[in-house]
Order: structure tokens, then sequence, then C-alpha cells
């Protein structure tokens, strides 16, 4: 690939753009139709957004824990871009029972051909003046976004529990809508449920319950589809300092208000760095084992996984990771996702100053040394079109591009050009960049002409010390990336080194002082294929195989499983059937999966474990070890 020495760092065709990236005052509240001025056709997704797109959705749902369904109706407020005569909408699985227009008078629809993931696609015939369109509709039991669980798969053991996952593009399992990260909408919704349960939403919540189960919702800033969030469940809150607080289960939401007490310093530091907060509350629903992810940062509500609850604040990390979405992806948001690094990477980032500010600049030399581990293990795993910041995934599922390149990649890349201009006038275009755009999709284009004009602004010195071409287009990892080391970590190798020569004994490793951050470093480090003596030494001195901290378990268990060590089996089976988060579970699947003899171990897990997972965590393992439910 040539120098940016060579040519203009910038295509020209994207230089015609810049004149629409010019900083500008952002409104407080931005309403969905100011924030529809470009869109981009989406290769996940059926709509139109250029003929006509959705700015404001309405709401109004029963969940029925019986038959497994929401239902109810959608409505559906309209601009009108173009003279088109219909209205396009992404669904999977969805049974329209009825689409009336805003006089009231039922209108013709058509649902396309099944196209798998991508669902069908909903064309319903509009009037010359139409403004809003009302489905009536139903979910499907088998709703990907949804999960529907069973009283013993809860905290509390005595109420069902409910909660959705939108992102990448599951919201057309539960929501007719323009399913795309490209299209941003206001709502509000109505949401009845059993009278002893709580129901809590991406928008403003209650903190009590109602005694007839009614509850409103309004979300009043533009957000895409995939920030739809919806939990139905035992819920308690407890506020904590500032605009936070957090929901749980009654067993669980003292242990939560604990483990997320810092969440108002980490909202400080962001506030001082980036801009204010541009959401009301921030508050975080802890859910039950089954949710997939680490995080989901749905806006005012980050939905949250109980294994980051450590009991020591050491998992806080990903709380940072969340509540930085508040400005990268959710202020600002990749407008497809073959930009999903515009999200991602910020916020890796935006994490990482975070901690920084915080705890100290030592801690986030762990994140960051871990991180590139992380990384690199990814591209050699991935293909070379897949290790590009930028992808292509037309005709694949986007949960293709939810890798470490994205997320740490991207995250490097961004350093690199702190590195390269320093830190104060990094930040500057970075709030530069979060205020221009905000509440705006962007594609990854929109960003490098804005970093052309804002930041590299024809700087041939500047553009050849980054070549942001190698970052975004190229395979790999540049070879500007910054030296990323941590005396922490060079500590434990010297530990790590000792052990594995014998010269120190199990007994004698200094490990009083270590973070969860050094241990995962030391486990890492490990040699593969430690013997089984050696590994029941470190099993009974540190408890290992009985720690609570699921990130150091999950270290353990990758020995466990290279070492065969047998004593164990018991906890590598108790932390895949008691959690269900994919990040856990894809790798120590993968690793029972590439031993003919342990596969079947797996495998015989995984057939009891498998209906307490979602189905994002559950597709992705039946794929791994070629499971037909």
């Amino acid at each position: 690939m040539p120098s940016p020495l060579a040519r203009p760092l910038i295509p020209t065709f994207l230089l015609a753009l810049l004149a629409a990236c010019a900083p500008q005052e952002p409104a407080a509240e931005a309403p969905a139709d100011a924030n529809q001025e470009k869109t981009v056709r989406d290769v996940h997704s059926f709509a139109r957004p250029d003929e006509v797109a959705v700015r404001h959705l309405t709401l109004d749902l029963t969940v029925d824990f019986e038959a497994k369904q929401l239902v109810g109706r959608a409505s559906l407020d309209l601009d009108r871009r173009s003279d088109a005569q219909a209205l396009y909408l992404d669904t999977r699985e969805l049974d329209i029972r009825a689409v009336t227009l805003d006089d009231g008078v039922e209108t013709t629809f058509t649902l396309g051909e099944d196209q798998g993931l991508l669902g069908r696609e909903l064309k319903i015939d509009l009037g010359a003046d139409t403004q809003t369109v009302h489905v009536d509709y139903a979910s499907s039991p088998s709703a990907a976004a949804v999960q529907w669980l069973e009283p013993t798969q809860t905290a509390g053991g005595e109420h069902p529990f409910l909660f959705t996952q939108s992102q990448a593009i599951l919201a057309r399992t539960w929501v007719p809508c323009q399913d795309t990260p490209g299209v941003r909408m206001t709502y509000d919704a109505t949401v009845k449920v059993p009278s002893e349960l709580l129901a809590v939403m991406s928008a403003e919540n209650p903190t009590e319950r109602s005694a007839d189960g009614v509850y409103s919702f309004r979300m009043p800033q533009a957000i895409p589809s995939y920030l739809l969030a919806l939990a139905v469940g035992d819920l308690e809150f407890r506020a904590m300092e500032g605009v936070t607080g957090v929901y749980a289960e009654p067993s669980v939401v003292e242990a939560a208000a604990y483990e997320f007490a810092e969440t108002h310093q980490m909202m400080g530091a962001v506030e001082e760095l980036y801009g204010p907060y541009r959401w009301g509350r921030y508050d975080i629903l802890v859910l039950p084992p089954s949710f997939p992810f680490g995080g989901m940062e749905n806006p005012r509500l980050t939905f949250a996984t109980p294994t980051i609850l450590a009991g020591d604040r050491s998992l806080v990390a990903l709380i940072a990771h969340e509540l930085a979405h508040s400005w990268s992806g959710n202020l600002v948001t990749n407008a497809t996702w073959d930009d999903f690094w515009l999200n991602e990477g910020f916020t890796v980032y935006l994490e990482r100053r975070i901690m920084e500010a915080v705890y100290d600049p030592a801690y986030v030399d762990m994140l960051s040394q871990l991180g590139l581990q992380d990384l690199r293990s990814t591209l050699g795993e991935v293909s070379p079109r897949d290790s590009h910041l930028h992808l292509d995934l037309t005709g694949r599922d986007p949960d293709d591009g939810m890798t470490d390149v994205a997320y740490e990649k991207g995250h490097f890349f961004l350093l690199t050009l702190e590195k390269a201009v320093g830190r104060e006038r990094f930040d500057a275009f970075l709030t530069s960049w979060f205020e221009a755009k905000a509440f705006q999709s962007q594609t990854t284009a929109d960003f490098m002409a804005y970093l052309e004009a804002n930041l590299i602004q024809g700087d041939a010195a500047l553009a050849e010390k980054v070549n942001v071409d190698a970052w975004v287009f190229g395979s790999g990892l540049p070879e500007t990336l910054p030296p990323v080391r941590s005396a922490r970590f060079e500590a434990v190798n010297a530990q790590l080194k000792g052990w594995a020569a014998g010269e120190i004994l199990t007994a004698d490793l200094a490990t009083d002082a270590w973070t969860t951050h050094e241990w995962l470093h030391f486990l890492r480090g490990l040699p593969k294929g430690t013997e089984d003596a050696r590994l029941a030494e470190l099993d009974e001195r540190f408890k290992l195989s009985a720690t609570g901290n699921s990130e150091v378990l999950h270290a353990w268990l990758h020995h466990v499983i290279e070492s065969r060590y047998e004593d164990g089996y018991p906890a590598l089976r108790d932390f895949l059937t008691r959690q269900g988060r994919r990040k856990f579970l894809k790798p120590l699947y993968e690793r029972m999966a590439s031993h003919a003899d342990l596969k079947p171990m797996a495998v015989d897990i995984y057939t009891g474990a498998r209906p307490g997972y979602h189905s994002v965590s559950s597709n992705t393992i039946d794929a791994i070890l070629d499971y037909t439910p």
C-alpha cells in the first residue's frame, strides 16, 4: 500500500464531505428528524431511509410470559424524504397482524421471502400524506433478541425474567423497525407486565413497582434500533452517587451497588475530558447469568453481566467501557456494521482514559498490555480482510466483525494518533468530534475526512508518522504502533520465569499485592501443557478452581483443558453451566472441541447448559460443536 506521502491521505471524493463535517453546536436533546439529513443504505437492512425514514417510535406492548410473546402495536412517525409511496421495515419471525395509517384505515402490506438472519422485508403502502404507520404484531417465542427465563434461572428463584439483546440486528425480532445503526429515532413506550414485576427500558425508568403492572417510558434523544432494550423481572433499585444507580434482583442489588460505587467518579472523569453527559441518568441493570455479553451500552441503562461482581471492584473497567459508550457509540454511532470500530475502538480508548483518571497510569498499562495480547491472538485467528478496521461484512452476520480488531486495534490506532500529536491536542480533537457529530451516525469515510480536516491538516510528516491507511485498510498491526509495556507485568514475568524454571517454589510466589490483571498475565504466561502436579500446587495454594473472579477462572480453565487437569473438570463444567457470557464460552468450547478426547465432554456439558444460554451465545457454540438442537 502506498505511503501517505505518495498520495493524498483521503481520496479526493471524500474531501467534498468536509464542509458537511464542520463542527457545529449540538442541541442538548436532538430530535430524530434533525439527525436524518444523511443516510447510508445498509447491506444488513431492508430499510430505504433515503426515501422514507422513521423518526419516532411509539410502542404499546403486553409481556406474555406464558406464551413467551410480546404483543401489541408499534406506531412509527415518518420523515418523507422523497415521493416514494412505500415504507420498508425489517422484521424477523414477527406475526404481522394488521397495518393501519394515521387516518385509521388499513393499508396493504407485503412480507418478502425469509432471508435467514436478515429476516423478511415488510413493505407498507403509504398514502400521499401519511405521517404515521401503526403495525399490530406479536413476536415469536423463539425471537432471537428475547430471552425468557424460568424462575429457576434467576437469582431469586421465584419469578420469571425477560431481557432483550438487540445488537447487532436483532431488534427486528421484537420490533418492526428500520434495523440499521444509520437510522436514529426517539421513542416512547407503554409496557404491561405482571404486577409483581418491574419493567425497565433504555429510556427514562421507574424506580418502584407499579400497582397495576403498567409502565410508561420516554427516550427523548434519537438512538439507533440496536439500542432498543427491555427487561422485566423481580428487580429493585438502589441509588448511588449523583445521577447513577443500579437495578438488580433483591439478593444481588446490595453487592452490585457496592461494586459499582465508583461510577460517579468515572462519569466525572470522562465529562472533564470530553464534555457533558447528554443522557440524563446513568443506571446499571445486573442481569441473570445467561446474559451473553459483559455489558450492553443501552442508553441510560447499561445491561451488565453478574460475572463482573467480583466483590473487590477489580472488574469495573467494564463499567467504564459501557459508560464511555455514552460518548462513543450512543452519541456518535457507526453508520453501518462495517464501521463498528468507530464505536468500540473509541470506547476502549475512552475506557482506559477513565481508568487512568480514577486509578493510575500503571493500571492502564496493564489493561493495554492485556488488550495487545488479546489482539495478537485474534490476529492469528482471523483472515487478513477481517484484520482491517474498516470491514466488508456483506453477506455475513455483523457479529463476525465483533472481534478484538474493532476494540483493540481501534484503540491502538487512536493511541497512535495521541502519541503523534500530544494528548492535549488529541483530546481537543476528540471533544470536537463528539460535539460536531452528536446524535449522528457516521461512516469510516466520514471520520477520515474529519481527521484530515481537523487533525492531520495536510501535515505530510504527521501523516507518514501515523500512516492512517495502514491502520484502517491494512492487515495486522502497522509498524507505527507505539511501544506497550507494563512495569508491574515485568515484575510478574520475573516471578513466572523463576517458577517455571523451578527456582521459585509455588509457596514462595509473591502474589499478595497482585490485582486481577497481574493474575491474568501470570496465567496467560504459564507454559502450555504445564504438568498436572504443578497445576495442582497452584490450585491448592491459590484456590484457582474455586475463585469467584470470573476473569481469573476463565484464564485458569484454559490450562485445565490443555493439561487435562482432571481435578479442575468440575470447575470447568460448573463455569460453563452457570453463566452464558459468550466471551468466556466461545474459547473454552473451542479448546475442548479441538481435542478429540475432550469434545464428547464439551457436547455433554453443552447439552445440559444450552437451554440457559441466550441465542447470541448458543448460535456461536452450535457452530463450534456442530450441534443440532
